[in-house]
């Protein structure tokens, strides 16, 4: 009975080394890819993509910043006309008052000619003082009579109730003032009522 020599199988150097290793290490896997192959595409699309999200958040950027622009722009304008409207609700509040005040400065112009006649100092005094308070009010807040006495009649300012006559003045002329108007700053309180010489 032979034997079989156990030992190192040797190996023809003209073989192929591949058909020596076992089957599943001959077939290379289905996922590998060369690099040359799975490298360059991704290389060259991140730079078109980066430069589209670039252009993107530019395009957002612009859009914020000009609805911010719109946004302050409006809301200077919304200042400016609150700012008018108060600025003028408040002159007209003032004049409103000015001008319900002004029966009360005409009697107290009364009272005081009226006291220029009466013995009593004290009283004469006293209607003085209130006139003056009465008068420096209005100087406070920039209230002058119309006194136009002898000037020409002017309708924006005065009211023509008497006609008087030729030799009372010029013709067309203010010859007397019935009652005195009043103006504050540039408008008219009241009108002054006046007897006009006829032309």
């Amino acid at each position: 009975m032979s034997k079989k020599r156990k030992g190192r199988v040797k190996m023809n150097p003209k073989e192929n080394p591949q058909e020596m290793m076992p089957e599943e290490e001959k077939q290379p896997a289905e996922d590998e890819i060369p690099e040359t192959e799975a490298g360059e595409p991704e290389e060259e699309a991140a730079p078109e993509k980066e430069k589209t999200e670039l252009e993107a958040a530019e395009e957002k950027v612009a859009e914020y910043l000009a609805m911010a622009q719109r946004v302050q722009a409006d809301f200077e304008n919304f200042r400016r006309r609150n700012e008018s409207v108060r600025s003028d609700s408040f002159a007209e509040g003032k004049r409103d008052v000015a001008a319900a005040m002004l029966p009360v400065l005409d009697n107290l112009e009364r009272a005081a000619a009226a006291a220029e006649k009466s013995p009593d100092e004290a009283l004469k005094n006293g209607v003085n003082l209130v006139l003056k308070q009465m008068n420096d009010v209005y100087q406070k807040l920039s209230v002058t009579p119309i006194n136009r006495l002898g000037e020409k009649f002017d309708p924006n300012l005065e009211n023509a109730v008497l006609q008087g006559t030729e030799d009372e003045g010029e013709p067309g002329t203010v010859c007397q003032v019935l009652q005195k108007g009043y103006m504050m700053g540039d408008r008219v309180l009241r009108h002054a009522m006046v007897k006009v010489v006829p032309e």
